[in-house]
């Protein structure tokens, strides 16, 4: 006869065992957030990047759904699978591999358990961020609208400290950003991490540095756990030809920038995460088949995450990425200068001009003119980018950059490869207090405030555009589809004149986007025309029309 002494050992040693057999049920684990199931080969690779063809887990969903998730190698025989699940129960998976013979990473089965989130932060109470078909906005999984909110740290991640890095986030969180872009590799900007790491060796062919990915896991990580998106340029792409070996988008073969992409996909696929696969590239020239292959070939798995790409400066991949069915959202670079050229190709180039004949999707400026990086660029620069930039298609977002922020210059530092660019830049930690900095946070929270996602371009209501003939007194405006909500910019307090051809009853209000206030207007309707006089001063105002109930 078994005593219930006797029963409680055996199962204290089945549960033991469980958590060393190849199949097991793991811990519960909350809705969206990572999962992470280790694995330990049978044998050791000296590439696994290479030998490895294929290690998959194939995750199956309580309702029966299937999702096939890319492992990757972490170090010696450790190998390991990422994943945020996406429904509440049992969650059953099973591991598969080319190399047959290798029993660690083939056919292991288990399961586990997932509930809900008690975290209150957005990205796991909503849902990881997508793109509803026939829409030009993002929003989490449930629905909820996202308003893309980005700052360049495209250092932080590799230089700062544990510390650093959360004095930032938490900073860009309580200021109302939600994306971090950020670099993944040794690039142009950052030969190295803080540990003297770099993240592969090699150029014909690779090898993968686990250690550098360790360490670029927990920053990764601080990002989601401050509730804000992970936003890694996976290859950057910039054919400098300061640091060209340091642009691993540009310097490497094909193949390899595809394994390279392929790994940091499959690393951090149980993070909140939007795939920039490349940075600072030129796609249209020469290379453009280069990089539609290597974003089929990366994308052509099924995997969590938007994808997005970031030209270079002044260049725009609409028309030519049209049909690429990896992209969801279309990024651009208006440049770091506030010149007539950069103005009107914000407001009457290619973005404002062609949106509307592409499939829908977000447009997004990923990097317009970074603050401080020119002795005359000022907050007035960036808020007028920013504004232009948002309103000057379906408004979906806008991204942030301070000269000293991204490349996470300290004191006494100067900026790899880029001589002479970052002498007057204030130091990181006093970027995210810079005025710009500030206002971008106050232009996204007052856009949240506003049904932003029913806002496009109408350009026609203006009764006259004085940006004709000065660029700089460009004048933005954008209206809801239903006609009830109109938004106009105004980079100088003048008076506006709209046509009104709904013959609609509106309510003014005057957003300051220095001061982050709002006061209450007066609207002038005379024969199917809206005058509305500006407050006193002589800063840029945001004017929104409400109908009148």
């Amino acid at each position: 006869m078994i005593t219930y002494h006797k029963r409680f050992l055996i199962f204290s040693l089945f549960l033991a065992c469980c958590l060393v057999l190849p199949g097991y049920a793991a811990d519960a684990v909350g809705i969206w957030a990572k999962f992470e199931q280790p694995f330990t080969s049978t044998k050791e690779y000296a590439n696994p990047l290479y030998e490895v063809k294929k290690f998959t887990v194939k995750f199956t969903s309580p309702t029966g759904r299937v999702k096939n998730i890319n492992g990757f190698w972490d170090g010696g025989r450790n190998w390991k699978v990422r994943f945020a699940p996406d429904e509440k129960g049992t969650w059953t998976w099973e591991s598969d591999c080319s190399d047959t013979g290798n029993t660690g990473l083939k056919g292991v089965k288990g399961s586990f358990n997932c509930t809900s989130n008690k975290s209150k932060l957005a990205i796991y109470q909503h849902g990881e961020i997508i793109h509803p078909k026939g829409t030009y906005h993002l929003t989490h999984a449930n629905g909820t609208p996202f308003f893309w909110t980005g700052c360049t740290a495209w250092n932080g991640t590799l230089k700062s400290t544990e510390t650093e890095w959360d004095t930032y986030l938490t900073h860009r969180a309580q200021n109302g950003y939600n994306v971090i872009q950020f670099v993944t590799t040794q690039w142009r900007g950052g030969d190295k991490n803080s540990l003297g790491q770099v993240a592969f060796e090699g150029s014909g062919k690779i090898k993968i540095n686990p250690a550098f990915f360790q360490h670029l896991d927990g920053k990764i990580d601080k990002i989601n756990e401050h509730g804000l998106v992970a936003a890694p340029v996976l290859l950057w792409a910039l054919g400098a030809a300061q640091g060209r070996e340091l642009s691993p988008g540009y310097y490497l073969p094909e193949e390899e920038a595809i394994l390279l992409a392929r790994y940091m996909v499959a690393r951090y696929s149980g993070n909140q995460v939007i795939w920039v696969l490349g940075g600072d590239g030129k796609y249209t020239d020469e290379n453009e088949q280069r990089w539609k292959n290597i974003g089929r070939t990366v994308f052509k798995d099924e995997h969590p995450g938007l994808v997005a790409l970031h030209p270079g400066g002044g260049s725009w991949i609409g028309e030519a990425y049209a049909h690429e069915n990896w992209l969801d959202i279309i990024g651009y670079q208006s440049g770091h200068n506030s010149n007539p050229r950069t103005i009107n190709f914000m407001n009457k180039g290619p973005v404002a001009t062609t949106w509307s004949q592409l499939p829908p999707r977000p447009l997004i400026n990923m990097e317009p003119v970074y603050e401080e990086i020119g002795p005359n660029i000022t907050a007035t620069d960036v808020r007028n980018a920013s504004y232009w930039s948002v309103l000057s298609a379906p408004v979906a977002g806008i991204t942030y950059g301070a000269n000293g922020i991204w490349p996470w210059l300290r004191e006494g530092e100067e900026i790899l490869n880029h001589a002479g660019k970052g002498e007057d830049a204030s130091r990181w930690h006093q970027g995210i207090k810079l005025p710009g900095s500030m206002q971008v946070g106050y232009l996204a929270n007052f856009m949240r405030t506003l049904d932003w996602w029913n806002l496009k371009p109408s350009p026609e209501l203006l009764m006259a555009q004085p940006g004709d003939q000065q660029p700089a007194a460009f004048v933005s405006v954008s209206r809801s589809t239903d006609g009830k909500t109109i938004v106009v910019y105004l980079p100088k307090a003048t008076p506006v004149k709209l046509y009104n051809l709904h013959s609609i009853t509106y309510e003014a209000q005057w957003f300051n986007p220095v001061a982050n206030k709002t006061t209450k207007g007066k609207v002038t309707a005379t024969n199917g025309t809206l005058e509305i006089m500006p407050p006193a001063g002589d800063n840029d105002y945001v004017l929104v029309l409400k109908k009148k109930n």
